[in-house]
C-alpha cells in the first residue's frame, strides 16, 4: 500500500503536537475539535508517514524560498515523492495549506529533528530531497541555498555532511570523492576504508526503510549510495598511484 493512501484521513488514528499538529488539525477541522484545542493527537506509529509529511510540508516552504513557485518545482515535488493522481487532492491540500500559512519552516523543522533524534541518515535523506526539488527548475536560487542550508543546521548536521550531500548531486565526473566520504586526502587509506564502510551502512536503503523513509522515495538513497561506492573507487585508485 501507498505511504501516501488516505494521509490526512489516516492522521485520526495518529497523534502529533506542535507545527504538524496545528497544520493537520486545520486540515481535518471539527473531526477532531476536542483534540485540535489541546494541540494533541495521539501518536504517529508509522515513521514513514512523518517523514512523508515532513517532505510535502519542507517543499512547500521551499517551493516559494525564491518569491515564487515554480511549475518545474511542483512537478518535481509529484514525480520524485510518486504521489498518485488518486491522492493528488489530498496531498495538494497539507502542500498548499502548508504554502500559504504563515508558520516558517523553522518550527516545522525543529520538530522533524525531534521525531528523528538520533538518526541523522534520515534527517540527511530529507535534505537530499529538498536539493531535488530546488533543482527541479534549473537553478537553486541563493534563498533556495540558505533554507536548506539552515534546516540542515536545525537538524545537526555537520558542515562536512552537509557538503557531501551537496557533493553527491553533482555528475559522476565531477564528483570530489574525499568531500563525499568526509575525510582528508591526506588520511591513509584504512582510515578512509573505515569512512567507507560507516558511511555505506549508514546510507544503506534497506536500513533507512527500517528508520522510516518511505519505499517511494528510497531512490534517491540509492543515488547517494553509489556515490559513496564510486568516491571510495577512485580514492583507492588516487592511492594506488602515489
Amino acid at each position: 500500500m501507498s505511504i501516501w493512501g488516505s494521509l490526512i484521513g489516516g492522521m485520526l488514528g495518529f497523534s502529533l503536537g506542535g507545527p504538524f499538529g496545528m497544520l493537520l488539525g486545520s486540515l481535518i477541522g471539527g473531526k477532531l475539535s476536542k483534540l485540535k484545542r489541546s494541540n494533541r493527537f495521539g501518536s504517529f506509529s508509522q515513521p514513514q508517514q512523518i517523514f512523508a509529511l515532513s517532505l510535502i510540508v519542507l517543499s512547500a516552504k521551499l517551493s516559494k524560498a525564491d518569491g515564487s513557485v515554480s511549475k518545474e518545482e511542483i512537478i518535481a515535488v509529484k514525480e520524485k515523492l510518486k504521489i498518485p493522481k488518486s491522492e493528488m487532492a489530498e496531498i495538494g491540500k497539507i502542500f498548499n495549506t502548508a504554502k500559504e500559512e504563515s508558520t516558517g519552516y523553522e518550527p516545522y523543522a525543529k520538530q522533524i529533528a525531534d521525531i528523528f533524534h538520533g538518526n541523522l541518515n534520515v534527517l540527511e535523506e530529507v535534505i537530499n530531497i529538498l536539493f531535488y526539488i530546488a533543482e527541479a527548475d534549473g537553478e537553486v536560487s541563493q534563498e533556495e541555498i540558505f533554507m536548506i542550508t539552515d534546516i540542515a543546521k536545525i537538524f545537526g548536521l555537520s558542515r562536512t555532511q552537509f557538503e557531501s550531500i551537496q557533493e553527491s548531486r553533482k555528475s559522476s565526473n565531477k564528483l570530489n570523492p574525499y568531500i563525499i566520504l568526509e575525510c582528508s586526502p591526506k588520511d591513509d587509506l584504512q582510515t578512509i576504508r573505515k569512512k567507507y564502510i560507516h558511511l555505506s551502512k549508514e546510507h544503506h536503503p534497506d536500513l533507512l526503510i527500517s528508520k522510516g523513509v518511505p519505499v517511494e522515495v528510497i531512490n534517491e538513497s540509492k543515488n547517494k549510495m553509489r556515490a559513496i561506492n564510486s568516491a571510495w573507487d577512485e580514492i583507492q585508485k588516487l592511492k594506488s598511484n602515489k
